[in-house]
C-alpha cells in the first residue's frame, strides 16, 4: 500500500512515521522522511521563500515515493500543492499549473492521513517556519485541497492525539483495509 501522512508544519507527521518503523505489520514497507535540511543545505530555499523549482524538486520525491510498491511517507503532494500556493515568488498562475499537474498523481495513495495541528505546538527545529500564522494559512489550503480532490482519494483518515493514539488509528486503519 502506499501510505501519505499530509498536513502543515509540525504536527508530528515525521514522529508518527519513525514510530511505525519498528512496527511488525510494516516491516515489508519503505519509510520515507522529510530532508528539508539536506535540500535546504543544498541552496534550495524553503517555506515562504520556495521557488518553483524547489516545488518541483520536493514534487519529483513524493513522484518517486509513488514508484514503490509499499510505502508509507510523512509528506504528499498535497503538501507540495499547498506550499507552492503560498511561496512568496510563485504567481498565482504558476501555482494553478503546478497544482493541475502534481494533482494527477493525488489518486495513486491508498490512504492519505491528514494530521491535525490541534493540540499541537509548533516545535522549532531550525529549518520549519515557526510563524503560527503561517502554520493556519497551510493547514486550511491542505484542507481546501483535500476537499478539491476528495473525488481521487481512496480512503481519507483524519488524525490527531498523542503518537500512541495515532499509531494505533493507523493501525486499525491498515488492518480495516485487509478485511
Amino acid at each position: 500500500m502506499k501510505i501519505g501522512f499530509c498536513g502543515t508544519m509540525s504536527v508530528g507527521k515525521t514522529t508518527l512515521v519513525n514510530a511505525l518503523k519498528s512496527l511488525p505489520e510494516f516491516k515489508d514497507y519503505k519509510f520515507q522522511t522529510e530532508r528539508s535540511k539536506y535540500l535546504r543545505d543544498l541552496g534550495i530555499p524553503l517555506n515562504t521563500n520556495s521557488t518553483i523549482k524547489g516545488q518541483t524538486i520536493f514534487l519529483a520525491e513524493r513522484a518517486a515515493e509513488l514508484i514503490n510498491k509499499n510505502i508509507i511517507t510523512d509528506r504528499t503532494i498535497i503538501d507540495v500543492i499547498a506550499f507552492t500556493h503560498l511561496a512568496k515568488s510563485i504567481s498565482y498562475i504558476s501555482a494553478d499549473k503546478f497544482e493541475a499537474y502534481a494533482s494527477e498523481m493525488i489518486g495513486e495513495y491508498d490512504i492519505i492521513f491528514y494530521v491535525s495541528p490541534k493540540g499541537v505546538e509548533i516545535e522549532d527545529n531550525g529549518v520549519r517556519e515557526t510563524n503560527r500564522d503561517y502554520r493556519n494559512r497551510i493547514d486550511k489550503t491542505i484542507n481546501s485541497i483535500l476537499s478539491k480532490y476528495r473525488h481521487k482519494i481512496k480512503r481519507l483518515i483524519p488524525i490527531e492525539g498523542s503518537t500512541e493514539e495515532r499509531i494505533k488509528l493507523v493501525q486499525e486503519q491498515i488492518s480495516l483495509q485487509y478485511l
